[in-house]
């Protein structure tokens, strides 16, 4: 079956981190770009952070620019999410999605179609 699962999410303190793991089935990921999606209870869902095929180039959106890192590792089939600093803005449910074109765009402008059950990502005190 072909997939990508989320996992690493959890309950954290405001200031603490998590590691988000999106990991690949039934297909490879080293021919798309991923991106990190997340929504917020009563909001739409978010582009978070996007990275193109060979990792060359990565984009956040500006409220997780300097905590949040995107990484790759396609022998492992897989992408994550460092976060560090978290708050709770960050709250939310976190998706990954594969995608082509730009990297830039497919953070901006949110994919259709379905998705997988996310990971919760719950910041309070």
């Amino acid at each position: 079956q072909v997939q990508l699962v989320e996992s690493g999410g959890g309950l954290v303190q405001p200031g603490g981190s998590l590691r988000l793991s999106c990991a690949a089935h039934g297909f490879s990921l080293d021919r798309f770009i991923i991106g990190w999606y997340r929504q917020a209870p009563g909001k739409e869902r978010e582009g978070v952070s996007c990275i193109s095929v060979g990792a060359g180039y990565t984009y956040y959106r500006d409220s997780v620019k300097g905590r949040f890192t995107i990484s790759r590792d396609n022998t492992k089939n897989t992408v994550y999410l460092q976060m560090n600093s978290l708050k709770p803005e960050d709250t939310g449910i976190y998706y990954c999605a594969p995608g082509i074109g730009s990297v830039q765009d497919m953070c901006v402008n949110v994919p259709s179609g379905s998705w997988g059950q996310g990971t919760q990502v719950t910041v309070s005190s």
